[in-house]
């Protein structure tokens, strides 16, 4: 057994079944171990895709992501994605294969300094080495599982990957080691937030990020029923409770977010749950309500937010004592709440003549079955279909809020699929998304991946379109095609290709894509008019 091999049976241990990445010479021997040693290695186009589609395989499977890369500009590339595992906390190892040991450092074609490069977004960068293969995997693993979880870089020189082991090998039946058990919230402290919430007369829950990693996010609904407490999500946190719910007001901070922001402040407290400040931060809608802080950790909050506690340690067993508590009762009636819902989707869907964004995610929503799986991209659709999709169950709901970088639509769905082959999976993107990542595509169809690919087309990069009319800018470098829309073409990489320009073709286009044997692309024409409107009031 080489140290290559080692390597993956060590991940395999770990619960990694997969791993995502572009190759060179200096990873072949790290694929050729993958591949005999039951590890998929999924090529994709591009190493920044790889990072995505492992932090969302994380985020999917409950253990670390992985992906793979060459030195230099592979490392280069493949730290967006691993950003995206960083700020949208998913654990993850990020693995680039180097030079031999006794070439680095030294100025020699694409060699760089890997853990300069990755310090900044990771939770440690370190070499393997001979010897101690299976010790710096195991503490890898376990770091990139404690809370806060996060990603890992490893840097594999070749010449220790094809090594013969030097080390005992452990059996491959061995536990897969787990994080460092986070502390429970102090007994006093349950108390006080008990209290705190009971003085209240008009509360509101806010469910952020980190309550995404709940081993039971039933838990939070408990909460909500147990007090009748009216509850709001982030953009990555809905659907940890289903939003049919009488209780749930819809997202925050995306489209429309100033109505949503008249109704918080009639509150006169903010129960911040799971509440990651890296989606969006308490300061820049909060005002003066204060807030009650249910969390892994301390908010990162401006000092002229008024939190009153910060109740900090395990959440599952902090919302677990705090469910147990007598009902707090509170002046919030089921008419305030119904009567919110209604007014701000309503206020979503403005009257227009032509084939709008909204008008087309309605139609997604519409076809994709209630456990179906969305992924999508970062743009002005992010805000539309952040406050308009209705999420019902947890890890239905994939996208990037804390890094918010392009690209992560279609990889994101890739993941999405091949760790739930059983479920359906849709991926909408705008067209500026789909010209940065199309290549993915052929990912799709390499797998046989039955996922309909619905591009927003609208000639822009409407977000940034919206930001220079809000700032009273010229519309300058921001236009994605000039000329009249034709039909798309018959295929992308062989993929087929249909164009929809109204709500009945898209939805048959959808319909029929579900069903197919691969992916399928589909080009939604639509009017971006009302973007102008919604996305920032």
């Amino acid at each position: 057994m080489n140290n290559a091999e080692l390597i993956v049976q060590v991940l395999r241990s770990a619960g990694i079944s997969r791993g995502f990445g572009v190759p060179s010479g200096n990873v072949l021997p790290l694929m050729d171990a993958m591949r005999s040693g039951g590890v998929d290695f999924v090529l994709t186009a591009h190493e920044g895709s790889a990072g995505f589609a492992a932090d969302v395989t994380a985020r999917l499977s409950g253990r670390p992501g992985l992906c793979i890369a060459t030195l230099g500009p592979g490392a280069t590339n493949l730290t967006t994605g691993v950003g995206d595992a960083w700020l949208d906390r998913s654990p993850l190892l990020a693995i680039t294969c180097t030079l031999n040991e006794a070439q680095l450092g030294r100025r020699i074609q694409m060699w760089i300094d890997h853990h300069t490069l990755f310090k900044p977004i990771t939770k440690a960068s370190v070499r393997l080495q001979r010897g101690r293969i299976v010790a710096t995997l195991n503490e890898a693993i376990a770091l990139a599982m404690t809370e806060p979880v996060g990603p890992v870089h490893l840097d594999l020189p070749e010449d220790v990957a094809v090594a013969p082991v030097s080390e005992p090998v452990p059996a491959a039946d061995n536990q897969p080691p787990g994080g460092a058990a986070m502390a429970q919230a102090n007994a006093v402290a349950i108390i006080q937030a008990e209290s705190i919430l009971r003085a209240a007369r008009r509360p509101v829950a806010l469910i952020g990020a980190n309550a995404m990693r709940m081993h039971s996010p039933q838990q939070l609904r408990a909460f909500m029923e147990r007090h009748h407490l009216p509850f709001a999500t982030t953009t990555m946190a809905k659907g940890l409770i289903d939003e049919d719910h009488p209780l749930s007001l819809g997202c925050i901070e995306r489209a429309r977010r100033k109505l949503q922001r008249a109704f918080l402040a009639r509150a006169d407290l903010i129960v911040g749950l799971g509440y990651d400040t890296i989606e969006v931060e308490y300061e820049a809608w909060v005002g003066s309500v204060p807030v009650l802080n249910i969390d892994i950790e301390r908010a990162d909050v401006d000092t002229s937010v008024q939190v009153t506690l910060e109740l900090t340690g395990e959440l599952d067993a902090s919302l677990e004592r705090l469910a147990a508590c007598p009902p707090c009762g509170n002046d919030w009636t089921d008419e305030e709440i119904t009567a919110q819902k209604v007014a701000f989707q309503a206020s979503l869907r403005p009257q227009a003549n032509g084939f709008t964004p909204h008008a087309a995610i309605d139609t997604v929503r519409r076809v994709l079955p209630r456990e179906g799986i969305l992924s999508f991209d970062v743009g002005a659709h992010t805000h539309q279909i952040a406050s308009q999709w209705t999420a019902h169950s947890p890890r239905t709901f994939l996208i990037t809020n804390g890094w918010s970088s392009m690209g992560f639509g279609l990889p994101a769905a890739i993941a999405a699929k091949l760790q739930h082959p059983e479920l359906p999976v849709v991926c909408v993107i705008g067209d500026g998304c789909f010209q940065m990542t199309c290549g993915e595509v052929a990912v799709l169809k390499r797998h046989r991946l039955a996922v309909p690919v619905v591009v927003l087309d609208d000639r822009w990069l409407s977000l940034i379109k919206v930001k220079q009319e809000r700032r009273s800018l010229q519309h300058y470098g921001t236009e994605l095609q000039v000329e009249a829309y034709r039909e798309p073409p018959a295929h992308y990489f062989g993929v087929p290709a249909v164009g929809v320009r109204d709500v009945a073709t898209l939805e048959a286009a959808l319909r029929q894509a579900l069903s197919a044997a691969g992916p399928t692309i589909i080009e939604a024409v639509i009017d971006p008019a009302h973007y102008s409107e919604t996305v920032y009031d």
